[in-house]
């Protein structure tokens, strides 16, 4: 058992490193998306998502519509 969990917390960390490397080697620019929420699906429950984009807007992060 304690395996998996090594692995799994080895895969969480390659993860967060990739998601890294990309946010930090983008020069050109980059789009970032947020969906909207949906009360009736639990997998996008939109106190989730509201949240990520008011703390993305905090960043300076500017919408486009």
């Amino acid at each position: 058992m304690w395996h998996r969990k090594s692995n799994l917390a080895d895969s969480r960390q390659y993860l967060k490193n990739a998601y890294r490397v990309l946010l930090t080697r983008a020069r050109q620019g980059m789009i970032i998306f947020v969906p909207y929420g949906d009360a009736a699906d639990k997998t996008r429950l939109p106190e989730f998502y509201d949240k990520t984009f008011e703390y993305l807007q905090s960043l300076g992060v500017r919408e486009v519509v």
